[in-house]
């Protein structure tokens, strides 16, 4: 009986290892060099904890920032960042200290049904950052 009271604490959850992350990163500088568009690159497990991160050469350090908020968005919300109706957007912002935001960027990673985190990527247009995103996720085969 003790054994089963206990469990009930505990969760378990599934997140994305280095070696994923890695993978996409690498395809994700590779995206951004091809462009000839420097971008900063978060990659985050589900709760928004930074597993990777990149600054490619010429990238703004002030992109790093919207990064982490779009990996972060996508990440914890589950679901792209920009997705929000636009009236949310100085709300949304403000309410989280900037930790949110609904620019465009930022993509959950799932792969194989299992949510395990999110990119975002901050430094070219918002087509851009979601082409730069979008070659992380196909570098894994995660949608």
């Amino acid at each position: 009986m003790k054994e089963i009271f206990i469990m009930s604490y505990i969760l378990t959850a599934n997140r994305i290892n280095y070696l994923a992350a890695s993978k996409m990163m690498e395809a994700a500088v590779a995206k951004a060099d091809e462009m000839g568009v420097p971008q900063c690159i978060a990659i985050m497990d589900p709760a928004g904890g930074l597993i990777c991160f990149a600054r490619t050469d010429g990238a703004a350090d002030l992109a790093s920032g919207p990064a982490y908020a779009k990996a972060r968005v996508a990440a914890e919300r589950q679901h792209p960042s920009g997705a929000l109706p636009a009236e949310f957007e100085v709300g949304v912002a403000f309410a989280t200290g900037g930790q949110y935001t609904n620019l465009p960027g930022g993509l959950p990673i799932n792969l194989d049904g299992e949510h395990l985190g999110g990119i975002g990527v901050s430094g070219g247009s918002g087509d851009d950052d979601l082409a730069v995103a979008k070659a992380g996720l196909d570098a894994i085969q995660a949608v």
